[in-house]
């Protein structure tokens, strides 16, 4: 956690640099305002960011929480612009081929990045949309024929997303009239002890069949021990590597988080041991990140549910996430497992989105005898 923070604050100091660097370039702007004032506002928003890192999450208070906010939305906004900007200048050779224009051009840029910015900030705070997969699963029992699976991922519940945020999640899933609610992890942003008032709010989710989760790496991040004792009171069980049996026929198995596994170079067939001895009927696994799903459709697995990749969140950053996840955001078939992997129901960092926004997934389990 400690490098993945140096390495952000790395990312955003050299952003935040390429931005000003341009934005001094353009003429209209620096006819307005001094550059040093211009600095002066980089370097706040360069502080803004680091304490909030430094003292933002659970328990920073509002003052943290309104600098983390600040900081975290800057490095958004400061990677959008420069999307365009770097366009212009690779269009430009860095200004050496349109000398004359390339300031105007980068006034331009600036234009277009404010622009989807600003789009951004609107996908960002619209409410996940409902996504609805009708998944035919082998050994499914007629009688089950029909069963609706609600999954939720990427909460990051914190200093960002709070309680109010998470009661909207609640009514909207419990309008759906769930048989069984799954969370697919990183729920809780895993900096600091989360408030009760966090637990009382997930203890919301209601279903027959009951609320289950599995770990992401923001649980990781929080201690995967601590995170996990925190949901369980919360009334939401937690698969861990291990199988439960909803209904004769149906069975719910979900893996700790992947991801994690991998970078701290753990090994083992998890999901092997996460399958092990369960009944016969049709099996629906858990898994954060979409790893291992060769395996998993081997294994027996028919349908996999997973989060993690946040569908980019915003565009460009995308392309990067795809070279670690291919199956990246949507509905996929990988050997003998329908793969869904949810965009989340929440965001990461700075309440944005582009060009997509977040989503919750409805999944009507069918019997291959169904005559759905």
């Amino acid at each position: 956690m400690r490098m993945f923070g140096t390495m952000l604050l790395a990312a955003w100091t050299i952003l935040l640099l390429y931005v000003c660097w341009r934005v001094a370039t353009v003429p209209a702007i620096t006819r307005r305002i001094p550059r040093p004032l211009l600095a002066v506002v980089a370097i706040m928003l360069w502080g803004a960011f680091a304490v909030g890192r430094l003292r933002g999450g659970y328990g920073g208070g509002r003052a943290a929480a309104l600098v983390e906010l600040v900081g975290m939305h800057a490095l958004a906004v400061f990677f959008v612009l420069a999307v365009p900007l770097f366009a212009v200048d690779l269009v430009t050779g860095f200004g050496l081929l349109a000398r004359r224009r390339a300031g105007a051009l980068r006034g331009g840029a600036l234009i277009v990045g404010l622009a989807m910015a600003g789009f951004a900030f609107v996908q960002g705070a619209r409410p996940p949309e409902v996504i609805t997969h009708e998944v035919r699963l082998a050994g499914l029992p007629q009688a089950l024929d029909g069963t609706t699976i609600v999954a939720l991922s990427d909460f990051h519940l914190g200093s960002l997303l709070d309680g109010d945020w998470l009661a909207d999640r609640v009514v909207q899933v419990t309008a759906l009239g769930p048989d069984v609610v799954v969370l697919l992890g990183d729920l809780l942003e895993g900096r600091g002890a989360p408030p009760r008032a966090l637990a009382g709010g997930l203890g919301g989710f209601r279903a027959p069949l009951g609320v289950f989760a599995v770990t992401g790496n923001h649980e990781y991040h929080g201690g995967r021990d601590d995170s996990v004792r925190f949901l369980e009171e919360a009334g939401v069980r937690v698969l861990r590597d291990r199988w439960v049996e909803l209904l004769p026929g149906l069975v719910l198995a979900g893996v700790d988080d992947l991801t994690s596994r991998r970078r701290s170079a753990a090994t083992g067939d998890f999901v092997g041991v996460a399958l092990a001895g369960r009944p016969s009927g049709a099996v629906v696994l858990l898994s954060h990140s979409p790893l291992e799903l060769e395996r998993a459709g081997a294994a027996g697995a028919g349908l996999v549910l997973s989060g993690h990749t946040h569908g980019g969140q915003i565009w460009p950053f995308g392309y990067l996430v795809r070279r670690s996840y291919p199956e990246f955001a949507g509905r996929y078939q990988v050997g003998g497992a329908t793969v869904i992997v949810s965009r989340g129901a929440g965001t990461w960092g700075p309440r944005m989105r582009l060009w997509k926004r977040g989503d919750i997934l409805r999944v009507v389990l069918r019997s291959p005898a169904g005559a759905g």
